[in-house]
């Protein structure tokens, strides 16, 4: 299940990666913290940092950390690309 989920995690970073070309530009600093700080954070800085002026439920807290704990438990060379991917394309923005 775990294997699945973290599957369905890269999937879905992947998606808000390339989503972000169509996206306006607060909505770009906006993902690209949250899925720096998902990658590399805890569930606390998210609350804290990009997630800080959302009511957060506790039901979406849960979700959250166990988003996490799947991102946690992917072996550091999948994670490690997962960062770099996030870091090109914070590159590339800067260029444009």
């Amino acid at each position: 299940m775990k294997g699945s989920s973290a599957l369905l995690l890269v999937a879905l970073t992947l998606l808000c990666i390339c989503g972000l070309t169509r996206a306006e530009e607060d909505d770009n600093e906006f993902f690209m913290e949250f899925l720096q700080t998902l990658l590399v954070g805890t569930p606390e800085e998210l609350y804290e940092g990009p997630l800080g002026k959302y009511n957060v439920n506790d039901m979406a807290k849960s979700a959250l950390r166990e988003l996490k704990s799947c991102i946690d438990e992917l072996q550091p060379v999948h994670k490690e690309q997962l960062v770099k991917l996030l870091v090109q394309v914070l590159d590339a923005q800067e260029d444009t």
